[in-house]
């Protein structure tokens, strides 16, 4: 299934623009960001191992936010083991690994794919982490071959491989049904709508980078942006944990009448 790139609407990026502006704003949001911007825990920096950070984003997949110093357990583990040796064992001592995380079966089959494809990019000459290679393309090799992966899975296997700041915006399943619908922003059905939105975010963060940019100052974001580069992950996160904390269970400060009403919380339709 591909996923082609089309032109972003003006609205839908003034929109993304707005919202990131605001969702900045928010102590709750930036305190999130910073925890998690230069060293997320998630992905963590100290995994240097391109495969073993295309497994942790595989395996972050269906853990709640309140295990993640479980889940960061299981990732130290399998670091300090390699992913080589993980690779060899065999499923009953992979699925004792995992067992803290659950889902060990589908954690076992998504390494045991990664391994394959791996190799299958290693004798195609390619490199994932190649400056070259086309994002879109691996992103949808990724996800046919993987499995248990689709776009959302590979986008941030993709992004843990290459780094925070290469460019990539993930979209996990809340922003799909979640934050687009608050931004207006239409999507098609099924899985090719994560691509569609990481496309419509990368688009609008490119095209006003340096008005991006700003916002990370203008509210005292305390987080560390090479020169020269889109805050692509800076705007990822800031969207994310606007989502968790805003948007999951919807917070009484919501406007329900966005993406109409451009102050989205603490306006007077609340009260109306």
């Amino acid at each position: 299934m591909t996923v082609e790139r089309v032109k972003p609407r003006a609205l839908d990026a003034r929109r993304i623009y707005r919202l990131v502006a605001l969702a900045a704003s928010l102590s709750d949001v930036r305190d999130e960001v910073e925890a998690n911007h230069d060293d997320n825990r998630w992905w963590p920096t100290s995994i240097t191992d391109i495969r073993l950070r295309m497994l942790a984003a595989g395996w972050s997949t269906r853990v709640s936010y309140r295990m993640v110093t479980t889940y960061a357990r299981v990732i130290a583990s399998a670091d300090a083991l390699g992913f080589d040796h993980l690779a060899a064992a065999t499923d009953t001592e992979l699925a004792e690994l995992v067992r803290p995380i659950g889902l060990a079966q589908n954690r076992v089959d998504y390494l045991r794919s990664l391994a394959e494809l791996l190799q299958h990019w290693d004798k195609q000459g390619v490199d994932p982490t190649a400056e070259a290679a086309d994002a879109d393309d691996l992103i949808l090799d990724f996800a046919q071959r993987v499995r248990g992966a689709s776009f959302k899975v590979a986008q941030c296997a993709l992004l843990n491989a290459r780094g925070y700041h290469c460019g990539i915006i993930p979209v996990d399943s809340g922003m799909v049904t979640k934050l687009a619908p608050a931004l207006g922003v239409a999507l098609p059905s099924g899985p090719a709508a994560h691509e569609r939105f990481r496309h419509t975010l990368e688009s609008a963060v490119h095209a006003r980078s340096a008005d991006f940019l700003s916002l990370v100052a203008e509210h005292g974001h305390r987080v560390s942006i090479p020169e020269d580069t889109a805050p692509t992950w800076w705007v990822h996160l800031v969207l994310i944990y606007f989502k968790r904390l805003y948007l999951d269970a919807p917070s009484a400060q919501l406007c329900c009448r966005r993406p109409l009403c451009p102050k989205v919380i603490d306006c007077s339709h609340r009260h109306a």
